[in-house]
């Protein structure tokens, strides 16, 4: 990692190929750890990779990988052991590495469940234990088997080892009938010294941090090994339960305290996020005098009936988050600045350092956001940094956040050199000259030279090959930009011409370098398959800004085909018309991502481009899900007012799952609005035009009755 280059420098070819290597790489360092039970990365290695492909993959999320590190719960278990399958998944947890972070939690918490700022709202905050995850699982008061996390779906069955252990119970008394527990088995720094010192004495191995110790000890395939490793266990969640333990996540704690398990001593209750932070600093400030590894502080909702309203994600719960502890600064020397140019034109400036080891990681370069940050503003005029700019030659303080990628947070303006002039951001593209400008409300100025720019071309043709996209196999981010710089690919209808320009006659493909008859074929048979793409896949390939996956699925979906759609995007009149009220009363389309799609079909050059591309393809057509029986099916519902039996979230969720279009604005297509108390223009303009009411009990009704 200390050689590896900073991924602000990256393009799409180096981030691909360099995602490909973390995935082995990561690969084989749980084959190491879960399944050799010999670690060959120190676990800030081990984290610092998991951080560096998520900094990836949020840059080039085009390029996620099926097999990508970031889907995966812990690792598949080891043969050695029997497998047990989790009744209950063991999910892992999302991450806050600031104070805005959390305060986002809170607030993303309460908007879910229509709560105000001020609404008090209970969470428990403990330190997050560095060790091995384990479940417990008894019945009618019986230890009956003990299984890592393993994957979060299976796990490995360790009931042998488990019962070795001093702070898990055997048997438990006034227990329900079926009770999982769950915790994390650690090892003191104390008990870590010792076990090394033991270990050099008698020729074994030693151990790098005191986690690898507690997992290494838990998964031995002799119980007897495992009996002589001084392994403790805190619990603080659960499973499988025939019955609640308590209403409240405090109350369970307590409870599995009062069955004879170790739970944690620095665990309260603290409501808001002014409380969280206060409680997360002091365990902060007390890390040190613990004597046992945590990296950060969990912070839960505390009511259990809101945790079940909030649910999970994909692998992470909706109503829990660990706040993991800051990163590492240094400081060095700012050498130069230069400027990248995007898909979409922006201009990114980058700064270039005089190396400097961050966080066991050399950094030579680190990201400036943009030109107010390097002036010392925020977007709006505000000052930051105290408003201290950001110049060449200047000492600066190198921040490595949790997404790996550094950040210029500080200068030093007593290391300011005289001569240090304050930087120029460029009114220029400098990679094709075109004027750069700015937007009103934009914080990122962008070059105007559209398909001109060699450097928005490119990254346009990468981005219409990528996997959410075309995912044309053979056809990657080197051979684009190889083809386009030889000239034989310039726009994405090109593509599909190369195998009558170039697969045979006086410069065939076969003939290159790195080609061969075979591998042309395939690439051609490729391509050719290609032809025939979903009515989503197509919108997203274009590049159009602020329209991503999600966003061209809701198209597809809206406009079913392509002529539908192309008719519309050509036809509409920005801020006027039918058509434009049809495009922006679809839930999730604004008026930013409308104007961009209608302004990118009415540019004459942009407008020829897709044309041709079009003729070249098969467009499939989309259609809504399956909503047979559902009595909104392809109605549009606009929510308006208060709701008091559900949040406006819950109610958007439940409409669109009956086939339902939830709009934000009322208008000549809006079918039916439920308005509840505090309803006020929206419900005037449905009176106006005519369109049917109903409160919130009604809706309730309809869609209970379907």
């Amino acid at each position: 990692m200390a050689n590896a280059p900073d991924v602000a420098t990256l393009n799409k070819d180096e981030a691909r190929t360099e995602l490909a290597r973390l995935a082995a790489v990561i690969a084989a360092a749980n084959e190491a750890y879960y399944r050799k039970d010999s670690p060959e990365l120190s676990d800030a290695e081990f984290d610092a990779l998991k951080q560096r492909n998520a900094a990836i993959e949020a840059v080039f999320p085009d390029l996620k990988r099926p097999d990508s590190p970031s889907e995966q719960v812990g690792a598949a278990p080891s043969d050695g052991f029997q497998k047990v399958t989790h009744r209950v998944p063991m999910l892992s947890l999302g991450n806050a590495f600031d104070d805005e972070d959390a305060r986002e939690f809170d607030r993303s918490i309460r908007k879910y469940l229509g709560l105000g700022d001020e609404a008090p709202l209970a969470y428990t905050a403990e330190p997050k234990i560095d060790g091995l995850s384990l479940a417990l699982r008894y019945e009618d008061g019986s230890l009956v088997y003990a299984a890592t996390r393993g994957d979060g779906r299976e796990g490995e069955n360790v009931t042998a080892n488990a019962r070795t252990i001093e702070d898990i119970p055997q048997s438990l008394t006034n227990a329900p009938a079926v009770l999982e527990v769950r915790g994390e088995v650690y090892m003191s720094h104390a008990d870590f010294a010792a076990l090394n010192e033991r270990q050099q004495e008698d020729g074994g191995k030693t151990f790098a941090n005191p986690r690898n110790a507690a997992s290494g000890s838990l998964r031995q395939l002799d119980p007897r090994v495992t009996a002589a490793r001084p392994l403790r266990f805190f619990a603080y969640a659960w499973g499988d339960l025939s019955a609640p333990l308590a209403e409240t996540q405090y109350g369970a704690i307590a409870r599995l305290a009062e069955l004879g398990f170790s739970t944690n001593p620095l665990t309260e209750r603290c409501d808001g996020s002014d409380a969280l932070l206060t409680h997360y600093r002091k365990i902060e400030a007390g890390r040190a005098t613990l004597g046992y590894d945590i990296d950060g502080v969990v912070y839960k909702v505390d009511d259990l009936a809101l945790q079940t309203r909030l649910g999970f994600r994909s692998t992470t719960p909706r109503w829990a988050i660990a706040h993991k502890f800051p990163a590492e600064t240094a400081w060095t020397r700012l050498e130069a600045i230069d400027i990248q140019v995007g898909r979409t034109g922006a201009l990114s400036p980058v700064a270039r350092l005089t190396p400097v080891t961050v966080g066991g990681v050399v950094v030579s370069n680190a990201t400036l956001h943009n030109e107010d940050y390097i002036a010392g503003r925020d977007a709006n005029g505000a000052p930051i940094r105290d408003g201290k700019d950001i110049r060449v030659s200047d000492w600066v303080q190198v921040y490595r956040a949790g997404d790996v990628i550094p950040k210029v947070a500080d200068v030093d303006l007593s290391k300011r050199p005289d001569d240090a002039a304050p930087y120029q951001f460029p009114e220029v593209c400098p990679e094709c000259g075109s004027v750069a400008i700015r937007d009103d409300g934009d914080a990122v100025r962008r070059c105007t030279g559209g398909l001109i720019c060699p450097a928005q071309a490119v990254e346009k043709l990468k981005h219409f090959v990528s996997r959410a996209a075309f995912d044309i196999e053979g056809l990657g981010a080197k051979q684009v930009e190889q083809f386009f710089t030889d000239g034989w690919i310039k726009e994405p209808a090109d593509i599909f011409t190369l195998e009558a320009r170039f697969g045979a006659g006086d410069t065939p493909l076969s003939d290159r370098e790195g080609w061969g008859r075979k591998s042309a074929e395939n690439l051609f048979a490729a391509i050719e398959e290609r032809r025939t793409i979903p009515l989503n896949r197509l919108i997203f390939a274009l590049g159009i800004r602020h329209v991503g996956e999600s966003a061209a699925m809701l198209l597809a979906r809206h406009y079913g085909g392509w002529d539908r759609f192309e008719t519309a995007m050509s036809g509409a009149v920005i801020g006027q018309g039918e058509v434009w009220e049809d495009l922006t009363a679809i839930d999730g389309v604004g008026q930013v991502m409308a104007t961009s799609l209608v302004t990118t079909f009415q540019q004459e050059r942009e407008r020829e481009v897709i044309w041709r591309l079009s003729e070249m393809l098969n467009v499939e057509d989309v259609e809504a899900p399956d909503t047979a029986g559902s009595p909104v099916a392809g109605k549009t519902v606009v929510f308006t007012g208060t709701l008091e039996k559900m949040t406006r979230a819950e109610a958007k969720a439940r409409a669109e799952a009956l086939g339902a279009k939830v709009s934000g604005s009322v208008s000549a297509k809006t079918d039916l609005v439920v308005a509840g108390p505090g309803a006020g223009s929206k419900a005037k303009k449905a009176e106006e035009l005519g369109i049917e009411m109903i409160d919130e009990d009604g809706w309730l009704e309809l869609i209970e009755a379907g």
